[in-house]
Parts: C-alpha cells; structure tokens; sequence
C-alpha cells in the first residue's frame, strides 16, 4: 500500500533523515545491500518466518512486519528453518511467555546448525524488564529485541545487527509517536485491520496490557481515513477497525472526536462494504455510538461486548466499572436499537474470591443475553497485576468443574442463537477455499457467523447471496443464489 517508494532513489551514502518515515525506508535501502550479496552468494533470496501471538493488533503489526521485511527482499516462509526467524508475542498470560521460551529453545537448535541464521523477538512480552533480562542471560543466541512501540523500526534494527554483529535490544518503555506510513503484506487481499489507536488507559486488575502496550493513543481521524480509502483503492472491501478499547477513540486528539464519529467518516470511504472493530468496554459505549451502529449501514451488526464476570462484586474487584444490571441494561439498549445484533463476548471463571453464587451471576448473564458466541477463560495469575496479589484464589479444581459448566451452556445457548437465519438469504464474504472439500469455499455473514458453501474461487474476496440450507450450531451450509 505505501509501496511506491523507489528503496534504489536513496542516497545510502548519506547521513540517515532524522524524520519518519523517511528514515526507515533508507534503512530498507541498506539492509537490502545485505540482502542482495546473500543472493549472489547462496541463489536464492532469504527467507523470513513471523509467528504471531495474541489479539488482533499483534497480527496487524506482524503484516507491518512482514511487509517491510518482504520490501527489503525477504521471502515469506512459514517455515522456522528460515534464514530470519521472529516472534511478534504476547503476554496477556504467563503461559504465553512459557510458549515462547519453549521455542526458543527450539530455535536454538536450528540455529547451531545455521549459525548464520538471524532470531528477533517483540511485542508485549518485551515490554517486561525481566523478559528481557532472562533472555540476555539464558538465550544469547537471539539477535534481536525490540517492544510493541517501536515495530516500526524493523529495518533500522536488523541494519544495526548486521553492521554490529551483536544482540540489539531497543525497547521503549513509553511513547506518543505513531509511525504508520509503511510497507504492509496483508494476509488478505479483500479485507485488513486497521488501527485507529494504541494503549490502554483502564488498568483492570487481571490484565497487563496498560503495562506493556502504554496509554491510550489516538491516530489522526483524517490519517486513519486516508489509510482506508488507500485499502480501498487496493481492492479491500471490509475493515476492521482496532484498539484495546475502541469506545474510547480520541479523547486524547487536540481535536477531540468521538468513536461514533469516526465510524461515520470511515463509512463514507467508496469502495468499503463493511465496517467491523474490536474492542468495546462497556462502560465506554455511548448512546452515540448505539445510534451509528443503527443508522449507518456499512457497520457490521456485530458486538464484542466483554462481560468477564456477572457478579458485581467481582467485577468491582475486577476494576471493569461497571455492574451486573448496568451491563444488562446496555444489552437491552443495545438490543432495541438494532435487533439482529450478534452479540459475543469473553468470560473469566475462577477470578480470585469467586464464590459459587458469584459464578451463578455470571450464568445467569449468560442465559439472559443469548451470547452468540462467548471466549471463556480460566483465570490465570499474571505476574504484575493488582489480582495476582489478591488473597482467596480459587482452587484448581473448583475452577475447572465451573468452567466447564460455563462452556457447556455457552455452547448449547450458541448453537440455539446462531441458527437464527436458517432457510433465509444472507450476504456472505467469500474468504477462502475451505476444507470440507474441492470446490467449497468459506464466507462469514455480517455479524460474523462462519458459512460454507460451493462455489468457485474466483468468487473469494466478494459479497455473494448464499441461502443458509443448515445450520450447524457454529456455522452454517449453505448454497449460493
């Protein structure tokens, strides 16, 4: 998309600009120097592998990634034997970070036997000091370590390891820089996340995104549109707009606007069928924003509405801010501005002091609501927040027979709700080939419930009439009309 660029008009034999994006792109121009001598030497281009894990941003910035690293010559692979290894990671849970070491270790013995093979890591995981200091100590082996605030510094970071032959760490542990004018490889050619800003300003008690990711900053409304209409030109039809907590999106501008108002702006973008975005905290959705969902026909009928607890009590433990019957009634208001919403959600079970009737508060939202779908997790202990710390953590035990409870209404509600459009005509984005076999193809319907049907690939990437013959509790078949 920002492509147009020409890396082989740059003087690299000049002092690098001090402005970005001006500065990256000179150092795309001196690493490809690099990777032009690697093909003369071995026959073929390099090969880089990104791993991606976590929410939604982690897999927009691993396209960043990709794309910058696709513009200095690499070749994509998915493979980890590649000549440029990184990990883009997450950290929301300890057990993500076991996950990374895990193949780190891995890496390590691919390595041994390619020593000139190249390891970088970033992302949330390396916002922690004690991450990175594990690493410098027991994986040495690993080039390159920067965080979520400085992605966009790829280019300049690999040229300082190829010229210092040395582990580059550069992590900042802030910022109010947003640098988004850069190459980018989308996995999808038809649809792409977009994002409209960064941080977290809301400190819930089991989480360390506001940790790791900073506070709340907003993009340009006129950049992020400009980007879109960019897509858009390029053959994108859906976007998906991101943020921790979208509901908060420019509060913090010089000119300050609203999230609704930006989805009004986004909406008049030629070219864009659907708009989706992700994530709302409750406590955030306005009025405003309930009416721009009704009114404004390119914004998908879908809402990602994070619950975590029907007990008031816990969610107050928590730090959600708001309560069982608050959140109840924005359901309802919800619900009667735009009836055929798709309503999913994420639920945490075995929260620290959760008692049996707490746990029953949250079945009770459950059922109250009619989540289409619902994220359940088992509370898992981070390292670093305020719940860690908190007294009354519940036993194992416990925990798993609640969620399993949990997970077994979820389902039965889900394949009930879901099954809402059977024998009616649907507008589906045809996405990909799918699996069920040669000549089918998988679409999602506005509020995002999975369709397959027959069809010809040709048809991926376009909106397409599909009657939905059966429902399948999760998904339906379907046949194209």
């Amino acid at each position: 998309m920002y492509q147009e660029i020409d890396l082989d008009r740059i003087d690299i034999n000049v002092e690098p600009p001090i402005e970005e994006p001006d500065r990256q792109y000179y150092f795309m121009a001196r690493c490809r120097q690099w990777v032009q001598a690697f093909e003369r030497k071995n026959g073929r281009r390099p090969r880089a592998c990104i791993q991606t894990f976590g929410c939604q941003m982690n897999a927009r910035d691993s396209e960043k990634l990709l794309g910058i690293l696709e513009r200095i010559g690499f070749e994509e692979t998915e493979d980890e034997h590649g000549d440029f290894v990184l990990y883009n990671t997450c950290t929301v849970r300890e057990n993500a970070n076991l996950r990374v070491y895990g193949r780190l270790g891995y890496l390590n013995t691919l390595k041994k036997k390619n020593p000139s093979m190249l390891i970088a890591l970033c992302g949330c995981m390396m916002q922690e000091q004690e991450v990175i200091d594990k690493i410098k100590k027991s994986y040495r082996f690993v080039d390159i370590i920067f965080g979520t605030h400085n992605i966009f510094k790829l280019a300049e970071l690999l040229y300082d390891r190829l010229e210092q032959k040395a582990m580059v760490v550069d992590v900042w542990e802030s910022t109010d820089r947003i640098v988004e004018e850069l190459p980018t490889e989308r996995k999808y050619p038809f649809k792409s996340g977009v994002n409209i800003m960064f941080g977290c300003n809301n400190f819930c008690s089991y989480c360390i995104v506001p940790y790791v990711r900073g506070r709340e900053r907003s993009r340009n409304p006129e950049d992020i549109a400009e980007e879109i209409r960019r897509l858009a030109a390029d053959g994108v039809v859906e976007v998906m707009l991101l943020g921790q907590n979208v509901n908060s999106y420019g509060k913090n501008l010089e000119n300050p606007i609203s999230f609704a108002q930006l989805l009004k702006l986004v909406s008049e973008v030629e070219g864009i069928e659907r708009i989706r975005f992700m994530t709302s905290h409750p406590k955030d959705l306005s009025d405003e924003l309930i009416e721009a969902m009704r009114t404004l026909p390119k914004v998908c009928p879908h809402l990602h509405l994070p619950l975590q607890s029907g007990s008031s009590k816990i969610l107050k433990d928590m730090n959600r801010r708001y309560t069982k019957e608050q959140y109840l009634m924005l359901v309802d208001k919800i619900r009667q501005a735009v009836p055929d919403i798709s309503l999913t959600t994420d639920i945490i079970v075995g929260f620290p002091g959760e008692t049996e009737e707490d746990f029953e508060e949250t079945l009770d939202v459950v059922r109250t609501v009619g989540f289409d779908s619902a994220f359940t997790f088992i509370y898992s202990k981070r390292t670093g927040t305020q719940a860690a710390r908190m007294e009354n953590q519940v036993p194992e035990d416990v925990v798993k027979e609640r969620f399993d409870r949990l997970l077994g209404e979820v389902q039965q509600i889900s394949a009930r709700v879901c099954a809402r459009h059977l024998h009616t005509v649907q507008k589906v984005l045809a996405e990909e080939p799918d699996s069920h076999g040669p000549g089918y193809l998988t679409g999602r319907l506005g509020n995002n419930t999975i369709v397959h049907f027959p069809g010809d690939t040709s048809l991926i990437g376009t909106i397409v009439d599909v009657y939905l013959e059966e429902s399948k509790g999760f998904y339906y078949m379907g046949r194209q009309v």
